[in-house]
């Protein structure tokens, strides 16, 4: 069976390095275009682009798919199937009607459930406990293809939403693999998908970072676990920008909304006579570091206020 596949990020890499390793025969790559990143602004290859080279597998990068010479080219690698996860491009129906057995996509939720580019880390935000990730026949609407096979997995309740994409890549692969076994021996079962259940799972923003400790401890924790990555999660203290990269709930530990609470770890009072720990943060100017190592450096009374200018 011959493979194209088209991802951009390190959660595709899992699912392209588990093809490899299955000896499927992938007859291109398609991923986005080399992007300049670091202080010196040279241009760094995405993620997929490094695995298909040290594989001698072809890659293609276009601005766009939605071109004639693009379609033309993907009519002769003659793929039988093309598989999309996490590309970043939307294919047109030209694309998605060219191979034998169409497009799957592998997709970081269960559908209908958190369409879009943000599965992730809003399922995080909206303190969803289990989450997983659906293959699935790809349609011209956003994620809304029939899907094939789903796989379910616990959130921690600590987990953030870095560590939750790392586990889902993993998990992805194995969906994958398990849906090209049932597509070459024809026991694939297609189920529609229910769209009054459907929600959207837009991509994030830095208007999203701002904690509330007026909210929920649980709210807040969901927050920071939620944009762990990007944008991150920021409050303010003595003046100066905090930036919140992992926390714990404490409960049972009342004060104003704001309140530190503790002088030997960074405890917050929220809004519901709960607390949160902040127990991984970065001042202004200053490293990333545990809440313990903070505080030891800069001492502060109880009583402080987080989130005052």
């Amino acid at each position: 069976m011959k493979i194209v596949f088209m991802g951009t990020p390190d959660f595709a890499v899992p699912c392209l390095k588990a093809l490899i390793q299955q000896q499927e025969q992938i007859v291109g790559v398609y991923t986005q275009p080399d992007k300049p990143k670091g202080r010196g602004h040279q241009l760094q290859p995405p993620p997929v682009k490094v695995v298909a080279m040290e594989h001698d597998i072809l890659v293609f990068q276009p601005n766009t798919l939605r071109t004639q010479e693009v379609y033309e080219q993907l009519k002769q690698l003659q793929p039988d199937i093309i598989i999309v996860v996490a590309y970043g491009k939307m294919l047109p129906l030209s694309i998605l009607q060219l191979p034998q057995y169409g497009c799957i996509n592998v997709h970081a939720s269960l559908l209908p459930k958190y369409r879009g580019a943000g599965p992730i880390q809003w399922s995080v935000l909206n303190g969803e406990k289990v989450t997983g990730v659906t293959t699935m026949y790809m349609a011209e609407g956003m994620d809304t293809g029939d899907m094939i096979l789903k796989m379910e997995t616990q959130i921690g309740e600590n987990e953030t939403a870095s560590e939750l994409h790392d586990r889902l890549s993993v998990i992805g692969a194995e969906a994958l693999i398990e849906t090209i076994e049932h597509l070459k021996d024809g026991t694939i079962v297609r189920t529609v998908q229910d769209d009054t259940r459907a929600t959207y799972a837009p991509m994030l923003s830095k208007e999203l970072s701002k904690i509330d400790f007026t909210k929920s401890a649980q709210e807040v924790h969901n927050q920071i676990r939620g944009l762990s990555s990007w944008p991150c999660a920021v409050t303010t203290l003595l003046g100066k920008r905090l930036k919140v990269y992992r926390s714990e709930l404490v409960k049972d530990r009342q004060g104003a909304p704001g309140e530190v609470l503790s002088n030997r770890q960074l405890i917050v009072a929220c809004g519901d006579g709960h607390a949160v720990h902040l127990a991984e943060v970065q001042f202004e100017n200053a490293k990333r570091m545990k809440s313990e190592d903070f505080l030891r450096g800069r001492p502060l009374a109880i009583g402080t206020i987080c989130g005052q200018i």
